[in-house]
């Protein structure tokens, strides 16, 4: 089995449902929710998924909410993001989730990052970072300040000129490709405008982009 990153035309062909490919903290991953009726039922479900994962050599992220399964599937840092052997185990899943008389479903899913506009990102960055308590990784003209554990949302710092106004924050929502132009058209509904491709503003004019992945995107 192999261990290249999956793009996304790789991920809509393998023709998963109830699976969301949504990028979060650089990496693609693999999301679904799982509706179960109980706590009980979640942590007996979490058991059997659990022993799945150790079956196919590999790991899942559970979060458990009540009657709520939130599953996370990625091959990491090292393999780049999602590889077949993710789209194994979701399988098993499915199947797994479809015995138990569960359903998987990935509408709703989605993975939040905060972006700052700044002209002098290695100025900016480590102030952000030291305010929030956070670990900064930075590259050649670029900045990312994230949570180790990876629960609250990353920020990033884009390039802008010197003259712009400052305080320029705006979002960055990663949600799977049939979910944007929904999400687009509600947001037109109330009362927003687009500004661009997959961007929209509100009355005010403060902009969140809506992010998915592009066919060929899955390695970052």
């Amino acid at each position: 089995m192999t261990t290249k990153a999956l793009t996304g035309r790789d991920i809509a062909e393998a023709g998963l449902t109830g699976w969301a490919f949504i990028q979060d903290y650089g990496l693609f991953r693999l999301e679904t929710r799982i509706q179960t009726g109980s706590y009980s039922a979640s942590l007996q479900l979490v058991a059997a998924l659990g022993a799945a994962a150790e079956e196919v050599g590999h790991q899942a992220d559970f979060d458990v909410r009540g009657s709520r399964v939130d599953v996370r599937l990625t091959s990491g840092y090292e393999a780049h993001g999602v590889t077949e052997r993710d789209v194994t185990l979701a399988r098993r899943i499915t199947s797994l989730a479809a015995a138990a008389g569960v359903e998987l479903s990935c509408e709703g899913l989605s993975r939040l990052e905060l972006a700052l506009d700044v002209p002098d990102t290695a100025k900016t960055a480590p102030f952000w970072a030291a305010v929030l308590g956070r670990e900064i990784t930075s590259g050649d003209g670029w900045a990312d300040v994230g949570d180790t554990g990876q629960v609250l949302p990353m920020i990033w710092f884009q390039k802008s000129g010197s003259e712009e106004p400052r305080q320029r924050w705006h979002l960055d929502l990663w949600l799977n490709p049939d979910q944007v132009q929904p999400r687009i058209d509600a947001a037109l509904a109330a009362g927003g405008t687009l500004v661009k491709g997959t961007t929209v503003a509100d009355p005010d004019g403060n902009m969140i982009c809506l992010c998915s992945a592009k066919p060929d995107d899955g390695v970052i």
